[in-house]
């Protein structure tokens, strides 16, 4: 596959804010009319990069290309060809819907006529016809997102960014979104899609970019990633919570899985080996024969007189990937990035 057949190329890109990396030297490469998640703690370089492909901000080495055109020597017709969705909305709330859609319109300078045409198509489009005369105070938060994402789309870009689009949202306005976005794409649009929903890009990307400090430090599609990190798992919720050492004992001994890691509180994750999440009283061990180690199982915890309440076979989850990959998971708590400032946030619907 050529650079022709990408509508995003990025090679050795790099950002620092003082002395210290945004950016690494990340490689990243984007086929046309596809989604492609970028999964990664805070800090870890996501926003940085979208506001570089959105012509936002200069890269300060490497180079980058999005639709064809370098984001630097060519960055007024990038703005043509994109559409940008940030973390936060960008829509008047005292505005109705339309209206909302027609002032993005007319500072696009598409004329009072043709703005007014393109915002009855949008509203159409994303399901938002009957509440378009509507203000925006009384839409709900997938509504509200919708309206958001319909304002990204005013030119009809070829390439569209979206910052973590469905943060905050229940799993109502989460579907609507998804859905909104698999029609896009449907139509030919390419997504680049930021998020720490690890359920999210399980959904709708094509492919997964994992990164850390600046660097893709994994990709492929959701299937192969969880592939990488090995086997499938058996899963044991424990009755009585006093008994959980014993029980991964019994499970990681069954499961063929090695000794249990039983940190003393919350999770202890050890994705080789058997993993114990006390909250849930959960006890989880990688598995290399599906059946033989599930009867295993059964018989050991029978054994050792330890009542479960579930006994479930799974594949290794997106989660598992993320904090294998990444490392730390208490990175995700954090709110700037490794410099101590704030990592950069993509305000505004449109660029």
């Amino acid at each position: 596959m050529t650079h022709a057949d990408h509508a995003i190329v990025v090679e050795d890109l790099r950002k620092e804010y003082g002395t210290t990396p945004a950016l690494d030297g990340l490689r990243l490469t984007v086929p046309r009319a596809t989604v492609q998640g970028v999964l990664g703690p805070n800090g870890a370089g996501k926003t940085t990069l979208v506001r570089v492909l959105a012509t936002l901000l200069r890269p300060g080495g490497g180079r980058a290309e999005v639709a064809g055109l370098d984001v630097v020597r060519d960055a007024d017709a990038v703005r043509a060809r994109i559409g940008l969705l940030g973390q936060h909305a960008a829509v008047d709330e005292e505005l109705s819907g339309r209206q909302n859609l027609e002032l993005f319109g007319r500072l696009y300078h598409l004329g009072g006529r043709r703005a007014a045409s393109r915002a009855g198509e949008l509203l159409e489009r994303f399901g938002l016809a009957d509440t378009g005369r509507k203000p925006v105070t009384a839409y709900s938060g997938g509504m509200r997102r919708r309206l958001d994402l319909a304002a990204s789309l005013i030119m009809e870009p070829e390439v569209l960014f979206l910052d973590e689009p469905t943060t905050g949202l229940d799993p109502r306005g989460r579907t609507e979104v998804w859905e909104a976005v698999r029609g896009l794409v449907g139509g030919g649009t390419t997504v680049l899609l930021t998020t720490q929903y690890l359920e999210e890009a399980d959904q709708l990307a094509d492919a997964v970019a994992v990164v850390d400090h600046g660097r893709v430090v994994a990709e492929g599609t959701p299937d192969q990633l969880k592939a990488g990190l090995g086997a499938d798992r058996v899963d044991v919720v424990v009755r009585d919570p006093a008994r959980l050492a014993e029980a991964a004992a019994a499970v990681g001994g069954a499961a063929g899985a090695g000794t249990a890691d039983t940190a003393g509180t919350g999770t202890a994750a050890d994705p080789g080996g058997v993993t114990v999440d006390r909250d849930r009283r959960l006890v989880s061990a990688p598995v290399r024969d599906r059946m033989a180690a599930l009867t295993a199982t059964v018989r050991a915890l029978d054994a050792a007189g330890i009542r479960a309440e579930d006994i479930a076979l799974r594949r290794p989850t997106l989660d598992e990937v993320f904090l294998h990959l990444t490392g730390d998971a208490t990175r995700n708590a954090r709110t700037t990035d490794t410099t101590g400032m704030p990592e950069p946030t993509t305000e505004g619907a449109a660029v």
